[in-house]
Order: structure tokens, then sequence, then C-alpha cells
């Protein structure tokens, strides 16, 4: 055994243990150095928690591509919508006393000229008619050239004394009234000629027929009513209905385009007619749109207008960038707290350009881009201007 003894002056033997004490110091040291690892690692877990946090927490906001609009000058479009007709439409009947119809000569979708024939009513009865005048017309003619023959012998025997006065008077009032039943007759037969012409249906301007309502063999009289429908030139027009508010905005003459429903042709036209008046019941106003004639405009459909009437200044935002529920058109812009919130438009025109907003917007707000249905108010972002604005 390794042991030291020690004898001191009393006489006292004190026996030291060298292992124990060996194994007691090795022990102390080894919980000395847990101890400093203990507390190295409790530091260093305190720096790091921090930094751990901040970047767990960097990673849930996220990062959102905002625009800030300012305020551009668009024209200004008003949209409406409406039926479609003829410009001029022109109900065409008979003007005489009617009769059998034995001829039709055009139908719908005729371009028909001024005067043309339409359809003939039968004239068999005012033929014979006229026939009769024209024959009495020549006996009256016979008989007024009998009472000139008469007048002119009375005059010549007056001045030999064998005709009185009285008898020269008669022969002229007989030959005067001779003549005034030749121009009777006349009379008669140019008003049963002009009623022969009555009973031709003619245009009365050159346009397209639009509707034919009548038969051959039909009877027809002044009250049938129209027989054919004319669209006087061709011209169409579109009756747009346009709220109180748009209706300020446009004037006779601005240029627009009507595109019927289901149809991807438009035509362009111009204002003709705005109306003095609004209805009182549903607040809208008639605004009449002329448009040249064209294959895809159907009297009787519908279309959609779109009346460029002047200019605006207003924030224009891409598409993507304008959302939508039942509760109206929205954006989401980003405040100074970068945190999302909801902001109400009304949106005035789209086209391709984008979106004009005509109100709730000034223009210097930051507004997402897109990623909006993604967002809710309130929830924090990381704001990312875009690049190309």
């Amino acid at each position: 055994m390794n042991r030291e003894t020690s004898i001191h002056s009393s006489d006292t033997l004190v026996v030291v243990d060298r292992s124990r004490r060996r194994r007691q110091l090795v022990i102390a040291a080894g919980i000395a150095i847990a101890v400093i690892v203990l507390i190295l690692l409790v530091v260093m877990n305190r720096s790091g928690a921090p930094k751990q946090a901040q970047n767990a927490a960097a990673g849930q906001i996220p990062t959102v591509t905002i625009v800030v609009p300012g305020r551009t000058d668009v024209g200004r479009v008003v949209t409406a919508s409406g039926p479609l007709g003829a410009k001029r439409d022109q109900p065409v009947g008979i003007a005489g006393s009617g009769g059998r119809v034995i001829r039709v000569l055009v139908d719908a979708g005729s371009w028909v000229r001024a005067g043309q024939v339409l359809a003939v009513i039968d004239r068999s009865v005012q033929a014979e008619q006229a026939a009769q005048q024209a024959a009495q017309i020549a006996a009256a003619k016979a008989n007024a050239e009998l009472a000139q023959s008469d007048y002119d012998r009375a005059i010549a025997l007056q001045g030999r004394g064998f005709i009185s006065k009285a008898e020269i008077d008669a022969k002229k009032a007989a030959r005067d009234a001779a003549f005034a039943q030749v121009r009777v007759t006349q009379a008669q037969l140019a008003g049963t000629r002009a009623q022969i012409g009555q009973l031709n249906v003619v245009a009365p301007t050159a346009g397209l027929v639009l509707a034919r309502n009548v038969e051959l063999g039909q009877i027809v009289s002044p009250g049938s009513g129209a027989l054919f429908r004319l669209a006087e030139g061709g011209e169409m027009e579109m009756k747009a209905q346009l709220a109180q508010q748009d209706l300020s905005f446009v004037h006779v003459g601005m240029p627009a385009t009507v595109t019927p429903v289901g149809s991807e042709t438009s035509s362009a036209g111009n204002v003709w007619q705005v109306a003095p008046v609004i209805d009182p019941q549903s607040r809208l106003g008639e605004v009449r749109i002329s448009i040249p004639y064209s294959s895809a405009i159907k009297p009787g459909g519908f279309a959609e207008a779109k009346i460029t009437a002047g200019s605006t200044t207003a924030p224009l935002l891409p598409q993507s960038a304008v959302l939508s529920d039942d509760k109206g058109n929205y954006v989401y812009i980003i405040n100074g707290k970068n945190e999302v919130e909801r902001r109400n438009i009304q949106i005035g025109t789209v086209n391709d350009q984008g979106v004009t907003i005509a109100s709730g917007l000034s223009g210097n707000e930051a507004v997402v881009l897109s990623a909006g249905p993604f967002l809710n108010p309130g929830q924090k972002v990381n704001p990312k201007r875009d690049s190309a604005r």
C-alpha cells in the first residue's frame, strides 16, 4: 500500500491515503467541466434563440409585388347595351282602295330603289272605269267641237242680221258648257288613273326590305296595316340605355363601337341622338347610335356599345390587381405598417391597357399587383415594388 506515515511529537500516528485524494480531485474536476459546458450551452442557446425565432417568423411573412399606379390620361369609354333596329323603319302599306294581290315582286332582305314597285293589286274594275271615262272624253270633245261650229256660224250670220244677240249668247254658253264637260271627264279619267297607280305598292325611298307581310291572293285594304317594312338606306341603329351620370358625358357626333351579342364582329358608328329626358322609373336615358349596314347587324337583336366620351385622368391598374366578390370590386393595398388593407373601388373602363379606377383610389397607394386571393386584411407582408414600374 502506498501510505505515508507521519510521527509527530505528540506520539500520534496519522495515516494518509493518497489514492482516495486523487479520486476526489478527478471527480471535482469533472463536475467543474460539466458546469462550464452547461453554462456555455445556456449562453449559446440564449443568443441563438432570437435569431432562430426571427428566421422562423421571416419565413411566415409572404413577399408580395406592389405597384403605385399614379394617375394616367385615359379615354373615357361609356359602355351600354340595348336593342338593334333600323334607323328609319318605314312601314309601307296600300294607298288606294285595295283589292286582291296579284303580284309580290320583292322579299325580305331585298334592296330596292325609290319608287320601285313592291307588289301589285288587281285593277280590272278600275281599268274598265278608265276605259269608260276615256270614251266619255271623246264624246265630250265631239260635242264641244259641234258647239264651237254652231257658235262660229252664229257669229257669221249675226253680221247679216239673221241672228239676234240673245241667240249668240246661247250658242256661246252651249259651247263653253261643252268644253267644260270635256275637262270634267278628263279630270275623272285622271282620278281613276291615279287610283290605279295607287294599286301599286311602291318603295317611298331606297333601302333594305326588312319584312314582307303580304302574300299572293291576299285581300288588302287601307286598314290592312303595313305590307312591307323598309330600312331607309339600309342604315341601322342601336338604342343604348345609359345611366343618368353617364348620359352627361355623351354628345351627338361621338364615335362608338357596337358589338352584337354572340358576335365577334364590331361595327363603327356615331351618336346621332341623345334623349332630352330620363325615364323617371328606371333613371335611364336613351342614346341612339347610327350604324352603317352590316350583315352582322340584325334588327331586333341585342348589342353592347362602347362610346368614346372624351378623356379622363384616373389610376390605371392591370387586371390581375382587381378582385371581385359579392360585395363588389376591390383591391388590396399595403399600409405604412406593411399590413394588408382592403379598398373597395368602382371600375371605369376595361381595355387592353388595363382597368381604369373611377373611384376608390387616389393613385398614390401601394396596390398588390397579384396574389391578392391568398391574402387577408391585417396580414403582415413583405412588399416588393414591381421593377417594371
